[in-house]
């Protein structure tokens, strides 16, 4: 019998040059889209609402990265957009490695920008319809148009999204409601704290489906 071989697995191995988050992210990602969709959006009102003085805050720029990314994703709970900025690649790279937890998220979209959303958010949904990069059937981003939007005839799309621009409002409002369902629920949620992770239970509890997997299989040779 051959021998068989595994490529090499070493979590815990330390890179001598790691690679960092901006290498990880294709080119043509919706996150990236969203980056420099709102890198040059216009926030001069939303500012406007921030004192001097106190605590820092997190960017509203940054925030809207994360908010937008979850929306065009159809991620609308703040505890949900939370855990994405913890572990999805997409989000840690837009949020630059800050961690807003979901109170945070959920305090800036529902006081800070509750009065700036509607109009933000319809401005570069309209946008990205024009651009091609959405779909009016589907509120949610298309990487793969993207790609292929330079063959797209500029002025088809603006014909289709003259015709459908009704339903296309009709379909900014319904993703608007479902953000404000999703804002209502994470304030009437009650607080879920993960259980922590007990090591040594766990070795104990896998030893034992080992031992039970090694009955098993001596019980089939001796059949």
């Amino acid at each position: 019998m051959k021998k068989i071989t595994f490529k090499s697995h070493n979590q815990g191995e330390i890179l001598l040059f790691p690679p960092s988050l901006e290498e990880k992210i294709p080119q043509n990602s919706p996150s990236r889209l969203v980056n420099q969709v709102v890198a040059d959006l216009d926030i001069s009102s939303l500012l406007q609402t921030y004192k001097g003085g106190g605590t820092s805050s997190y960017h509203p720029r940054m925030m809207l990265k994360v908010l937008f990314l979850s929306y065009l994703s159809n991620i609308y709970s703040c505890r949900k957009i939370a855990k994405q900025v913890q572990e999805n690649i997409h989000y840690i790279w837009l949020a630059g490695g800050q961690e807003p937890d979901f109170r945070t998220i959920n305090d800036f979209r529902s006081k800070r920008l509750k009065s700036h959303i509607n109009s933000l958010f319809t401005q570069v949904i309209v946008m990205l319809c024009e651009m091609g990069y959405i779909s009016l059937e589907k509120q949610y981003i298309d990487g793969t148009k993207i790609e292929s939007v330079a063959n797209r005839y500029t002025f088809v799309w603006r014909k289709t999204v003259e015709k459908n621009k009704a339903k296309l409002e009709i379909n900014i409002r319904d993703i608007l409601s479902q953000i404000e369902e999703g804002i209502t629920l994470d304030n009437t949620a009650p607080d879920s704290t993960p259980v922590p992770i007990d090591t040594e239970a766990l070795k104990q509890r896998i030893a034992s489906i080992n031992k039970e997997n090694r009955t098993k299989q001596e019980l089939k040779k001796i059949t």
